[in-house]
């Protein structure tokens, strides 16, 4: 039997990560080769005409699961009865600035379609916040949407997750996919801490952990950590755009994962991913923040993986990372006032 279709909103559908990410909605690549979807795009006034110009290419694209496309500037529109909302939309942080400088005006965009989907989105939506800073930006979408399930507000570090597997496959000269169970502790930003202390490699001889294999801790420790940390720098450097390709593609392994579930039983650690959720308090991590914890997806349900030895290196790594986001939900809750 065909199922009914999904409506997936991408806000900021007519930038770069958004032109990237709805072709791969449409393909089936969020949310599986079976699923029919209804795109809602959404863009500021300014950008209609490009958003009208994405719309006739998925059109013409004659993509076989798009039964619908909403083009819109309006927030209330955009929001209507969505099952997914993939929130690319935001200030962005120009040249000279820092992430204190875009705080004030993202609050108050995420405040707006906060409400947005409050109102109109279905009672069961799914929300990934892609803008930065992706992290705080969620915890305001949070507050402001109290009837959406606080398990339902996510943020992408998936994206970092995956440059992770990535450096980790370059330096063993495997495929990724051989690479599992990295972990993305912490906030979307340059003090993340990139963990390969439960990581495993599969090779000829069975599954064995990163750090035996690459056995040279100093480089864990230190190049692999910054060069994940700065990847999006080293991007914005080579090609002097910011990453879009990358970002919609985690985008989708983020909401696919999350929706469809995790592999069950990869190896006696289980397999995860990382996601941007709110904290419970695990691995001491204060309530109240959007943390980057490892997790594991059922039935449409995440989990935060509970039980991995911290070492004093990683508590340190751990602790610095939610400093910065308390820092930054103060900033955030100020320019509310």
């Amino acid at each position: 039997m065909a199922k009914n279709p999904v409506r997936v909103l991408v806000t900021g559908a007519a930038g770069q990560i958004g032109y990237a990410l709805v072709p791969m909605i449409a393909r089936g690549a969020m949310l599986g080769l079976d699923q029919p979807v209804i795109l809602h795009m959404l863009n500021i006034e300014l950008a209609a005409e490009a958003l009208n110009g994405v719309k006739m290419e998925l059109i013409d694209a004659a993509f076989p699961l798009l039964k619908g496309v909403v083009a819109t500037t309006d927030v209330a529109e955009a929001c209507k009865d969505v099952n997914v909302a993939v929130m690319v939309g935001g200030f962005p942080c120009k040249e000279g600035m820092e992430r204190k400088d875009v705080m004030p005006k993202n609050v108050l965009i995420y405040k707006a379609q906060a409400s947005a989907l409050e109102k109109h989105a279905a009672p069961d939506c799914k929300v990934l916040v892609v803008a930065n800073p992706a992290n705080t930006n969620a915890l305001i979408l949070k507050e402001f949407a109290p009837s959406i399930p606080g398990k339902n507000i996510t943020c992408l570090t998936r994206l970092d997750h995956n440059r992770a597997l990535n450096q980790i496959s370059e330096r063993l000269d495997v495929h990724v996919s051989d690479v599992k169970n990295v972990i993305i502790w912490g906030n979307h930003s340059s003090t993340q801490y990139p963990d390969v202390n439960c990581a495993t490699v599969t090779t000829s001889s069975g599954k064995k952990f990163v750090r035996e294999i690459v056995a040279d801790d100093k480089w864990l420790n230190s190049e692999f950590i910054t060069t994940v940390q700065q990847r999006g720098d080293a991007i914005i450097k080579a090609r002097k755009l910011s990453s879009a390709l990358s970002a919609a593609s985690s985008a989708c392994d983020h909401i696919r994962d999350w929706v469809l579930g995790t592999p069950k039983v990869e190896n006696c650690l289980g397999t995860w991913v990382s996601m941007g959720v709110y904290s419970d308090g695990s691995y001491g991590i204060q309530e109240g923040l959007i943390y980057s914890f490892p997790v594991t997806c059922e039935k449409g349900e995440w989990s935060i993986v509970q039980g991995l030895k911290i070492d004093e290196f990683s508590r340190a790594k751990m602790d610095a990372t939610a400093k910065e986001l308390a820092e930054e939900k103060s900033l955030a809750y100020s320019c509310l006032n």
